[in-house]
């Protein structure tokens, strides 16, 4: 069994895929309190599915690529075998995870979608460095900046551990609180080989809504 807290049919709001259809399974449970956490409501509520029933629920929405996401899905220890099981099923998978857990038993076919958590977020300390020996290059390491500090920080990650020969390295700014010229304007200063983002679905639809 596994708690869900919903799912639903959008386009995919950030990474390389942003704009792509996709289906979301959002799980309950994080063991992170970002400042800017923005699915708070993930935290705790949720009802209970097997992971047949998540596949049956799925396939309703007659779409190949599905984004597990949270809270934090590697929270549950079941979420190894949903992943696996939808691929198995043909379906095109997506991890996108806070980077404080272990990657490395989740299954290879899987895009993992990783954070590496930056200073004003106060939780830079749950980082758990070693998932970036299982980076594979299909996937992508997400920093979010909210500080000019955040962004010094993150350019030493990216120099220290080589991040850009690893993967793709995407940057997007804390929603209301940096102003996205800011960051490219950063970007572009000092020529970093990253990709900017934007939270597309925070742009459609209202910040706060749920279920986009």
């Amino acid at each position: 069994m596994l708690k869900v807290n919903e799912i639903f049919f959008s386009i995919q709001g950030e990474s390389s895929y942003a704009g792509l259809p996709c289906i979301f399974v959002r799980l309950t449970y994080c063991n992170l309190r970002c400042t800017y956490c923005d699915t708070a409501y993930a935290f705790y509520e949720g009802t209970d599915y097997t992971i047949e029933e998540i596949i049956t629920k799925i396939k309703e929405y007659k779409c190949n690529l599905v984004e597990i996401t949270g809270g934090e899905p590697l929270f549950q220890k079941e979420s190894l075998e949903l992943m696996k099981s939808l691929c198995d099923e043909g379906f095109e998978v997506m991890l996108e995870t806070g980077g404080s857990l272990p990657i490395k038993d989740v299954d290879k076919r899987v895009k993992i979608i990783m954070d590496l958590k930056c200073p004003s977020s106060n939780m830079m300390k749950k980082n758990n460095y070693e998932n970036i020996n299982y980076i594979k290059p299909t996937d992508e390491i997400k920093f979010v900046i909210g500080t000019r500090e955040d962004y010094e920080w993150t350019k030493e990650i990216i120099s220290k551990y080589e991040l850009t020969k690893k993967c793709t390295v995407l940057l997007s700014v804390v929603f209301g609180q940096l102003e996205p010229v800011t960051l490219v304007n950063w970007i572009l200063e000092d020529k970093l080989n990253v990709r900017f983002q934007l939270q597309l679905h925070k742009y459609i639809w209202h910040p706060e809504t749920k279920g986009v």
